[in-house]
Order: structure tokens, then sequence, then C-alpha cells
């Protein structure tokens, strides 16, 4: 049986998408300015992530859930996202987003990557309208990191053959936890605990950071 070159998990929002869908949803009912400012602070880390979802999701209350599929229409890629998920498969690796956003945009955003795992937050829909609540356990900052482990012992990957890529204060538990954590248009906190940081936007350096680390 040939194990898997390695494996590598993206963070979903501001990350592999150019958006933070939160704050876009926010846009829809009229609090887009106080859910934004509550976004910007937690991925600084200067406020407890989960609490901070609640809080925003709370905002949310009342959005018909078919009116998301404008904001994901087309979705907003960075550059090099499609490319660098086709790179990392020919190559052999197994390729998961692990989200603090939401499974409705995650799952799509996975089809069109096509990803092999994916871990995100569960929006609750009443009679097609968000009710303001999240569904079961926040993919916080410690889930994200579990969840790098769970995935790499699922596919017998060594730790030692890991990459996380974020660029809030909520990836820096899973960049730790990994063997290369990078730092992807990402705030100061997590730019200072990563092992590589791409400023630019383009995934694709994604690939010279793996190929400095000779994991490819």
């Amino acid at each position: 049986m040939k194990y898997p070159s390695g494996l590598i998990v993206f963070d979903m929002d501001s990350t592999l998408i150019g958006i933070e869908c939160i704050d876009e949803i926010a846009r829809l009912n009229d609090c887009y300015t106080k859910v934004a400012g509550i976004t910007k602070a937690a991925m600084e880390g200067k406020l407890d992530f989960s609490e901070s979802l609640r809080q925003r999701v709370a905002c949310l209350k009342g959005v018909s859930e078919s009116s998301l599929q404008a904001l994901f229409n087309p979705i907003p890629l960075h550059p090099g996202a499609k490319e660098l998920f086709s790179t990392l498969k020919e190559k052999g690796w197994q390729r998961a987003i692990v989200s603090g956003g939401f499974t409705w945009f995650a799952d799509r955003l996975a089809a069109e990557l096509q990803a092999d795992a994916v871990i995100a937050n569960q929006l609750e829909v009443s009679d097609g309208l968000l009710t303001g609540r999240v569904l079961g356990d926040i993919v916080d900052a410690r889930i994200k990191a579990s969840s790098l482990q769970d995935l790499a012992n699922k596919w017998n990957i060594p730790m030692s053959k890991t990459v996380a890529v974020g660029d809030g204060a909520n990836d820096a538990m899973m960049l730790e936890r990994a063997a290369v954590g990078i730092a992807y248009q990402a705030k100061p906190s997590l730019k200072r605990i990563a092992d590589y940081c791409i400023d630019e936007p383009d995934l694709r350096q994604v690939l010279f950071c793996l190929e400095s680390s000779k994991l490819i």
C-alpha cells in the first residue's frame, strides 16, 4: 500500500479565499461594521474566538440561506489556489480545509478544489433562515490543531510531513503543531510563530516553501 507523501491543511477565509464569509453575510443583515470589527479583533488574537463567533453569528439571524449563493458565485479564490491543489495532488499529498468559518462555504470550496477533507462550523438553519446559532462544537484554535493530528493519524502520515497554512491568530496552534507552518498574508501575531511568511497574493508560493523544507 502506498502512503500519501504528506498532509497539508489550509484555513479558508482570507487564506484560500479573499473574503471573510461571516463579514459578507453580515452585509446582508445590515450589521457589517459590527461583525467586521469583532472579526478583526478575533483574528488579531484580541478576543476569544469561540465567544466572538457566537456574538457574530447571532447578528446573522434572519438571513435567508438562499442569499448566501451570491457570495460564492463565483468562489472568490486567492490567485494560485487551483494550481496549488492540483500540483499537490499530483505529488501525492492529502489536502484538507480546516476552517473556523462555515460548512456552507467550505464544502463548496472543497468540491471546487477537490480537497480530501473539510472541517468547519455548521450554521443552524430553520425554514430557510439562519437562526443565529452554530451547531455542535466550534472549530477554534484547539480543534484546528487537533484536526491536523487526527487527519495525519487517519492517513498514516508522520507529523514530520505535515504543513499548515493560515492567516489569523486562530491558526497559531495549528501552525505550531505542523512540521512546517506557513503564514499567508497574515496578521503580525501569526507571522511571529510561522516558519515561512508569504506576503504576496499568490498561493503557488506555498510550493516554494515546501521545496525549501525538502518536503517535495
